[in-house]
Formats: C-alpha cells, sequence, structure tokens
C-alpha cells in the first residue's frame, strides 16, 4: 500500500539533512543490489551523486536492511517530485547492470509503488531485463521525453517543413543549412561562433544538408559549448545528465537512461536517431561517475534569468535568438555554474581542450578542412 503523499500545510519542501540522504542512499542501495550486493560501479554512483546533489556524503557500509515500507514511510513528507527522483536515482544505478536481474527490476518497481511513483523507465527496464531490447526501444519513444513532443516545438529547431517524429533527419532543408553556417559570420566569442567552431573543428554536417544529426539532436551541441563539455563520448554522457537534470518534466531523465543505455550496457543499439551504440564507457573509468554527477548538479541548479523558469528545457530551446550573444552572457542567463574541482580532476574537459575530441573527429574535420581547402583549426581540442 503506497504511503501517502503528504497535504499541503505538511509537505516538508526544505533540502534534506545527512541523515536523510543517508537514508535515502541505503534505500537505493537495497533496491538495486543484486544477489552478490552492489557492483563497484553502482556504489560508485551512489556515492558521487549524493554529494554532489545534496552536499552530504554517504557511507554504505552503515547501511541496515531497508523495506520498500522503510524509506517510503522515511520519506513521508517528500513531495512526488522528490519521490520520483529518487526512484530515477534508483533505475540509474539499476540500468548499468548487464546482465539486468528482472528481480533487481522487480524491487525497484516495489519501491516506486510504495512510494506512489510511476515512472515509465521501470517498464522498459523490466523489458531490458526479459531481453526485449526491441520492444524496450520502441518504448523509449512512446514513454520517454520524446513522447511530449508537439508539432510547435518545431518552432525553436527552425525546421522549413513539419518533422514526422522528433528526431527526424531533415536532410533537404536548404534554409535550415544555411542558417546553421551563417553562424560563421558572429563574432568570436559568442554562442553561435563557438557552435560554428564546434562543428567546423569535428567536421560535423550542418542540420539540413545529407549525413547531418536531427535537427532536435543538434540542439545538444550548443550545450556543449554552453556547459563547456567536449564531444567524445564520456562528454556526451556529461551532457545528457545535464539536460535531463535541468529539465522538471520527469519524463527527461530518459534521455540520461537512453545514453546510458548505449554508452555503459548496450541494451540500446542506436538512440535519438544518430547515436550508435558503445558499450562499457562507465565502467571502464568510474571516474566518470564523479563527472555525471557534477553534470546533473550543475543543470539542477539552472535558472532562466529571462523567463523566471527553474525547469529548463535545453532541446526545446530557440538557440539562433541567443546565438549572438557572448557566451558568458548566456551562462549567466541560465544561472549557469562551474564545473566542481572533483569532476575537473576526474577528467571533465572543454570541447577546446586536451580531451576535448575523439581521434576519429579530429581526422573527420581535418578532411573537411581539405575538401573546403582552408587550414585546419581545431581551436585547441586535442585528442
Amino acid at each position: 500500500m503506497p504511503v501517502p503523499l503528504p497535504d499541503p500545510g505538511s509537505v516538508n519542501l526544505t533540502p534534506p539533512d545527512a541523515a536523510e540522504v543517508q537514508t535515502m542512499a541505503c534505500g537505493i542501495a537495497a533496491a538495486v543490489a543484486d544477489g552478490t550486493g552492489l557492483t563497484a560501479l553502482q556504489r560508485t554512483l551512489i556515492e558521487a551523486l549524493f554529494p554532489a546533489m545534496t552536499g552530504h556524503t554517504v557511507d554504505l557500509r552503515d547501511c541496515r536492511p531497508m523495506t520498500p515500507h522503510d524509506l517510503a514511510t522515511a520519506l513521508s513528507r517528500r513531495d512526488l517530485q522528490f519521490r520520483s527522483r529518487g526512484v530515477q536515482v534508483m533505475l540509474l544505478c539499476a540500468l548499468v547492470l548487464r546482465p539486468l536481474p528482472d528481480v533487481v527490476v522487480g524491487r525497484v518497481a516495489e519501491f516506486a509503488r510504495e512510494l506512489g511513483v510511476d515512472e515509465g523507465m521501470v517498464g522498459i527496464a523490466h523489458e531490458f531485463a526479459q531481453g526485449s531490447l526491441g520492444l524496450a526501444a520502441f518504448d523509449f519513444e512512446r514513454n520517454g521525453y520524446s513522447a511530449t513532443w508537439h508539432p510547435d516545438d518545431v518552432s525553436a529547431l527552425h525546421t522549413s517543413t513539419a518533422l514526422v517524429s522528433p528526431w527526424d533527419v531533415s536532410v533537404t532543408d536548404d534554409r535550415l543549412a544555411e542558417r546553421w553556417s551563417a553562424l560563421e559570420e558572429l563574432p568570436a566569442g559568442t554562442l553561435g561562433r563557438g557552435v560554428w567552431e564546434l562543428y567546423l573543428a569535428r567536421g560535423f554536417t550542418f542540420p539540413g544538408t545529407v549525413g547531418s544529426a536531427p535537427p532536435l539532436l543538434a540542439q545538444h551541441d550548443w550545450v556543449h559549448v554552453l556547459a563547456d563539455y567536449g564531444t567524445t563520448v564520456e562528454s556526451e554522457v556529461e551532457v545528457f545528465g545535464f539536460i535531463a537534470r535541468a529539465n522538471d518534466d520527469l519524463r527527461a531523465f530518459s534521455l540520461l537512461a537512453m545514453v546510458v543505455s548505449l554508452f555503459e550496457t548496450g541494451y540500446l543499439r542506436s538512440g535519438a536517431g544518430l547515436f550508435e551504440s558503445s558499450p562499457g564507457h562507465l565502467s571502464a573509468d568510474p571516474r566518470l561517475a564523479t563527472r555525471l554527477s557534477d553534470a546533473m548538479r550543475r543543470g539542477a541548479l539552472c535558472h532562466d534569468n529571462v523567463t523566471g523558469q527553474d525547469s529548463i528545457d535545453f532541446l526545446r530551446q530557440d538557440w539562433f535568438e541567443v546565438a549572438h550573444l557572448p557566451i558568458d552572457a548566456v551562462r549567466h542567463r541560465f544561472s549557469l555554474v562551474g564545473k566542481s574541482p572533483a569532476a575537473v580532476e576526474a577528467g571533465s574537459v572543454g570541447p577546446w581542450e586536451r580531451g576535448g575530441i575523439s581521434p576519429f573527429q579530429l581526422r573527420t574535420g581535418r578532411g573537411l578542412a581539405d575538401r573546403l581547402g582552408r587550414a585546419y583549426d581545431s581551436y585547441g581540442a586535442g585528442p
């Protein structure tokens, strides 16, 4: 029986203290451990996420057995948003398991039910556990971020024609391609010019031309420049952690679940109309958990000083409206805080730093420069 949500007079909206954070961490650990306990990656994720998001460290050695009712009772004064974020952390820590035991998914589902949380990604995790990967890929579209897509959203993408689906590739949109190409004319240091340099250095194709990313996916390239993240797979995990957490629509969590399923477990073969599976990145470098956690912290702290909104959908922003502004001015608009020293020490780099570009992207960028008859410039980026 779910623990009821609190009434407006008793709801607790204050940041959690150290004791509550420890309780939550233990509850999440109880939900996602398999028969042999937490994996090293799960432990690393939990121990990185909680300090980044709450400011309190956790000690998973100091956990007593906890049932779904125990956790829900401890969070009885917390609202649905708070409880839902807890379930999403459970899912994140479950989705890094391969194989994903059905018993773990079932336990996460029990915790979600007791907390009164209806999270669509629980069903997708169950499909992963059952080996129904094709069905899971379909349900990502039906239950995740793109389920909220509305035809009017295309206005922020500046496509000349309507899109059949959010991740449609628009390959014959000359006006769209010209709009992106014209970013070259903006002054150095502006956001738009930075995005143009990002594309040129890596040999990326502008939306609207053959071989380009879907216009919706291309929206995240502005975030690479805005939030100072490179373009390697590891940096993509940071970018989508940032985007997912900045958006208070809980379905945005599916964007983070997507990149984890692409770049850690390989449960998804492709995603967002362009990305291809490349598993093992989180487990290969445990420091990526610190980088991801910090990206989520930065996303959670964003606030749009123009609209007054704390919830920001960075994939639905009209970036061309701010393309002419200095990057720092756009960062100020969104109250974007800097990276933590721990994230930088863990290897988080920007698009113009060593490690901010992949060897393949470097070769592609040089090839594009040769075809254009111009000297290649990585703008400081190196593999």
